[in-house]
């Protein structure tokens, strides 16, 4: 069952912080006001599908990688606590307050600064996920039988 949970949720994860991230981007760059405020909420909302998907990932991750050694689990695990920090740290309250300022209509320099931050901590994480991601491919297909 782990083993199954441990890649849906990554999966699902990585996905879930793409589209938050590619709908940021093309919102602030062809949409409107009105479209922003609805990408910053919808964020807010998918949080609630997010947070569960990256702790089943962190606690799957932890579970099946117990005390080994191999190269790419032990940087799985040091990938994760940076995953996790910045998401709690620096995203989620990057999430709050864009989309407070954005239902305020108040897009000034302070909303600028923080979405820069916030697409570059996403930016961050995809990437510390995706090497997590390719790095659990490898692992599965090393314990998979080689045919005969």
């Amino acid at each position: 069952m782990i083993r199954k949970l441990h890649p849906v949720a990554g999966g699902a994860a990585f996905l879930i912080i793409l589209t938050f991230w590619t709908s940021t981007v093309l919102t602030e760059l062809f949409g409107s006001e009105t479209a922003i405020l609805a990408v910053k909420t919808a964020i807010l909302w998918g949080m609630l599908v997010l947070i569960p998907a990256m702790a089943a990932v962190g606690i799957s991750g932890f579970r099946l990688g117990g005390k080994s050694r191999h190269p790419r689990i032990a940087a799985k695990r040091r990938r994760m606590p940076v995953i996790a920090a910045n998401g709690l740290f620096v995203l989620v309250p990057c999430a709050f307050f864009l989309q407070a300022k954005a239902a305020a209509g108040d897009f000034s320099g302070a909303f600028v600064a923080v979405q820069a931050i916030e697409l570059l901590a996403g930016g961050l994480n995809l990437t510390l996920l995706g090497l997590s991601l390719r790095d659990g491919l490898l692992v599965a297909r090393e314990r998979l039988p080689r045919p005969a």
